[in-house]
């Protein structure tokens, strides 16, 4: 309840403030479970991918965060979980698959942190789809958040990463995480 009542006030205050527009949630499936990788550009990120969603979207979070008065209680209701700083934790790793085996759906940015001027995108998202099996929705945020300018939240079709995973090379991780990055920047580029 307390979910529906803040992903309510979210869209309310994103529509207003940022003229959020979501493109493709058709795209989402609507049951079973799902990753919605996304682009990272801000710390306002994780409601922009969720707040449109019909179905709950879980996050990692900082595990400080959840130690921020009232902030901590907000982000829990809105699905996060707790991360250790210093990267993707095993304990976290098994949370989301965990999640996801359970047939629920999670939102992660595969560049890790936001802003990354490198564009390269860590394997924890990869790994987390392969051994969860869970479908891989490619999301791009597109636009800049300034009050009242526009941003949009484009989400893809599904990713069939099955020739991938069934080569079973070496590599097979660093190849899912390419063909993610790959259609979350065409995505990108198709919506700007």
């Amino acid at each position: 309840m307390l979910y529906v009542l803040f992903r309510f006030l979210l869209r309310c205050i994103y529509t207003l403030l940022f003229r959020l527009e979501a493109i493709g949630t058709e795209n989402i499936p609507a049951n079973g479970p799902v990753i919605l990788a996304s682009n990272h550009l801000s710390n306002f990120d994780p409601p922009t991918v969720g707040v449109k969603v019909e179905r709950k979207v879980h996050f990692m979070a900082k595990e400080e965060l959840f130690n921020i008065p009232v902030f901590g209680s907000l982000i829990r209701a809105f699905g996060a979980f707790p991360v250790k700083r210093g990267g993707v934790s095993k304990d976290a790793i098994k949370s989301a698959i965990a999640l996801l085996k359970e047939g629920r759906m999670m939102g992660i940015f595969p560049e890790g942190s936001r802003n990354n001027q490198s564009g390269a995108a860590k394997k924890g998202a990869a790994m987390i789809a392969v051994r969860s099996g869970a479908a891989v929705v490619p999301v791009a945020i597109v636009g800049r958040y300034k009050p009242f300018s526009k941003i949009k939240v484009c989400y893809g079709e599904p990713i069939d990463l099955t020739a991938i995973i069934e080569q079973s090379s070496p590599d097979m991780l660093d190849q899912v995480t390419d063909a993610i990055m790959a259609r979350i920047r065409a995505l990108a580029e198709r919506h700007r």
